[in-house]
């Protein structure tokens, strides 16, 4: 079996010794190329075609973002971003992931740290599942616009707060998540009325730039979910990172309840968790979506959703996703009512909604 070639790109030597060593304890990878900048990165992608590229964000002469950009312009090739836990490099990570990485890794402490170790497992399971992403035709492609260049119409969030909707729609996704997020919510009309939750595994802070990013380029209001806050309709609810998030019935309305109770499914969020608060709610019309992500979380959850009268049940298909694990994971549990492309889901949430 042929390996997969990784080019390791940052600029602390340390850390490109610790990821290429670690890369090259499986051996199923390959390193077969280093650099410590973004131009040097350019030039290695080109000349040896790699199958993936881990990419560090700040570094001198060219830094990550660039480099990214300039390669998936010239020759697209799926890449994992290595980022700090700052706010900064959230930020940053968020706008990677817009220009076309795939996914990414946390530098726990620093760009100088032996806790890189304690990420091994994620770092090798995600260059794996990044290389066989789709960068081709088959998946819809956004170019990064910058959030102050876009001006919203007024008009876009008119009339009284609604909070007498009857119909809900939630969404889970994992690796590939924000990308797939921002090709379904964006395409969402101003005049959406039902509310949107969503659990993207993701960590805090993080959580919070990407609501803030398609808020800033939707036409639907986007927020980052908040304690005991009241639901309204054409309103789309992204979990925190580190709390599960669940929807209760109260004599004011529909609330939001975050906590902080076991990991379900190696996840906090767990989009299991959000479906199965969602399936409590007899009054509405419910609706639960599935798109790309590893592992299984959601499907079960989906599972139950159908057993307790969801009104429909959606899973992203194999040839949009980045990774086809929880989707398929509920296609196989054969709770799945529609199998569709990431760029027809928003168009089949409109139709219900109409209905």
């Amino acid at each position: 079996m042929l390996k997969i070639r990784v080019l390791v790109v940052d600029d602390s030597m340390f850390m490109r010794k610790l990821i290429s060593e670690l890369i090259n304890q499986d051996p199923l990878l390959e390193v077969v190329g280093i650099a410590k900048n973004g131009l040097e990165a350019m030039e290695l992608t080109k000349e040896l075609k790699p199958d993936v590229i881990t990419m560090d964000i700040e570094m001198p002469k060219m830094d990550g973002l660039s480099a990214l950009e300039q390669i998936m312009k010239n020759f697209p090739t799926p890449t994992l971003m290595v980022s700090s836990l700052t706010d900064k490099g959230a930020y940053e990570t968020i706008k990677a992931l817009q220009l076309g990485a795939v996914d990414f890794i946390q530098k726990p402490s620093g760009s100088i740290s032996v806790d890189m170790f304690r990420v091994r497992d994620e770092l090798l399971t995600k260059v794996k599942a990044v290389a066989k992403a789709p960068l081709s035709k088959d998946r819809p492609k956004r170019r990064f616009v910058p959030a102050k260049k876009i001006k919203k119409d007024p008009i876009l969030h008119p009339g009284p707060v609604n909070t007498t909707f009857n119909q809900i729609f939630a969404i889970g996704t994992s690796t590939g998540g924000p990308k797939a997020l921002e090709t379904v919510i964006t395409e969402l009309p101003p005049d959406f009325h039902c509310p949107v939750l969503v659990v993207q595994h993701m960590p805090p802070k993080f959580t919070h730039y990407l609501a803030k990013r398609l808020n800033d380029i939707s036409n639907v209001t986007v927020t980052e979910a908040e304690n005991n806050e009241i639901i309204r309709g054409g309103t789309v609810y992204i979990a925190p990172g580190d709390y599960h998030m669940e929807v209760r019935q109260t004599i004011n309305g529909y609330r939001i309840v975050l906590n902080k109770e076991p990991q379900r499914n190696g996840h906090r969020p767990s989009v299991d968790v959000l479906f199965d608060s969602v399936s409590k709610l007899k009054k509405l019309k419910r609706h639960y979506i599935i798109m790309t992500g590893m592992g299984s979380d959601g499907a079960k959850g989906m599972q139950k959703g159908k057993e307790e009268g969801a009104a429909t049940t959606i899973a992203e298909s194999e040839k949009t996703c980045v990774v086809y694990g929880m989707p398929k994971s509920a296609v196989q549990l054969g709770c799945v009512d529609h199998i569709m492309p990431v760029d027809r889901i928003s168009a089949k949430m409109v139709e219900l909604a109409k209905a």
